[in-house]
């Protein structure tokens, strides 16, 4: 009986390591996921919403769709973009992005 006791007590102090391991292990998986997913990605929202504020009359812009245009108007939520000579679309702010060719030239600049 009491070779019972001395192992249930051996096996309570391992599996009290167990579990100190594995939450040491959650911890460490989940610092790693924030760093290589999460936060990159919150700082691309942050620069994408940054560069749809600065948008103006003029920009040249490029949709989610892929229809390249140019600012006409600029409106609380959305935008009118010329796509041809007097085409003028409403396309919502979340689905327009700097032109590529602005983009090289902005970079090309710096």
């Amino acid at each position: 009986m009491n070779l019972l006791v001395m192992l249930d007590a051996a096996n309570g102090a391992a599996q009290g390591q167990s579990t100190w391991s594995f939450w040491i292990m959650m911890i460490l998986i989940f610092v790693v996921f924030y760093f290589f997913m999460i936060r990159p990605q919150t700082k691309k929202q942050k620069e994408l919403q940054k560069q749809r504020e600065e948008m103006k009359k003029g920009d040249k812009v490029m949709t989610a769709g892929g229809i390249h245009g140019i600012i006409k108007e600029v409106q609380d939520t959305a935008f009118l973009i010329e796509i041809a000579k007097d085409v003028v679309i409403k396309v919502d702010k979340g689905s327009v992005y700097v032109s590529a060719e602005d983009a090289h030239a902005d970079a090309a600049k710096q």
